[in-house]
């Protein structure tokens, strides 16, 4: 009789571990990102969950504008010495999120930051300078402020640290050590400040969301300038296609200013990107995205996003180096 009833227990015990795994695994699904792959800190996790990601993005930029026009190479080269053509910014990113508690998480981001910029300049000869290194590293605490079966609110404040280089340089044909301009450049050289509030709900197949983000530069940097401060807002809605897949449309808004002071070692009349007063901006750029969820297995999950756009409006303080497509890759596990 005693084989029978262990028996009996032991598979009892098996199917309570392997639902609790099963529950485990839709759980930890449900808890990965539903938003496009190019909006990070949405979602808060539950108490004792880590999150790792790693990100990739890329930015290529194609002429320059003044305003909302486009400006041809020969109208810049009739005022300055240098012409930028083409612009390529790629960025990888690897982050950690660990959930102190059920409504609040602590967020770290390093970036590793690659540029090249062509250019030509009166004489018709060509070049192009690069930049390679470590970006500025961001601290982030995420605060659940509502958490409703079909709508969340997240409140998220957050600290980016100066250490990515505001003194890189290149050879160019003027000089074999040049100082690169601002957009070159891999960081910001400052303390700023990092708060956002996002919105996120869903219905049956359908989710959609909405984030507002701020950049508030603290001061100067070594080289006596302060980046423009920053407003990002951005919507979208997501529709899921498959248990696994779903599908996303997004709108995302930018505005940025002007530099505050300047480096005294860049010279503002030889090339457009050295003017401190031709840097601010704003512009609007519509995305589309696709996201893969998956077990992990254990009691872990993944999520694969891809999402890809183009600017739709674009005013600058020109001439300006112009965005002609965007890029965002990224995988996340959760555990």
């Amino acid at each position: 009789m005693k084989k029978p009833i262990m028996a009996a227990v032991l598979a009892v015990f098996a199917a309570a571990v392997q639902a609790d795994a099963h529950h485990r695994h839709a759980t930890h699904l449900g808890h990965l990102s539903q938003a496009p792959a190019g909006v990070m800190g949405d979602h808060v996790h539950y108490s004792g969950d880590w999150m790792f990601s790693y990100s990739y993005r890329y930015m290529h930029m194609d002429g320059m504008r003044d305003g909302s026009d486009g400006v041809s190479d020969g109208e810049v080269l009739a005022d300055y010495m240098v012409a930028p053509l083409r612009m390529d910014m790629e960025m990888h990113m690897l982050g950690a999120m660990y959930a102190l508690n059920d409504s609040f998480n602590l967020m770290v981001m390093l970036p590793y930051v690659r540029k090249n910029m062509d250019h030509i300049t009166r004489m018709g000869a060509r070049f192009t300078t690069r930049s390679q290194g470590v970006g500025d590293v961001k601290l982030s605490a995420l605060h659940a402020l509502s958490r409703q079966p079909h709508r969340n609110i997240v409140l998220s404040l957050g600290v980016s640290m100066p250490s990515g280089d505001i003194d890189e340089r290149d050879a160019t044909p003027a000089m074999t050590d040049a100082r690169l301009p601002y957009p070159m450049q891999l960081g910001s050289g400052t303390w700023d400040l990092l708060p956002g509030v996002t919105y996120t709900g869903h219905f049956g197949a359908w989710s959609w969301g909405g984030q507002l983000l701020g950049t508030v530069r603290l001061g100067d940097n070594d080289e006596d300038y302060t980046l423009g401060d920053r407003l990002e807002l951005t919507g979208w809605a997501s529709y899921r296609l498959a248990p696994a897949w779903s599908a996303s449309l997004r709108l995302a808004g930018q505005g940025w200013g002007d530099i505050d002071g300047e480096d005294p070692q860049l010279n503002p009349v030889l090339v457009p990107t050295a003017d401190p007063q031709l840097q601010g901006g704003r512009r609007l750029d519509v995305l589309a995205g696709v996201n893969l969820f998956l077990p992990g297995g254990g009691v872990g999950a993944n999520r694969l996003a891809l999402e890809a756009g183009l600017p739709v409006y674009e005013h600058l303080d020109g001439p300006q180096m112009s965005a002609d497509w965007l890029l965002t890759a990224n995988w996340q596990l959760l555990f």
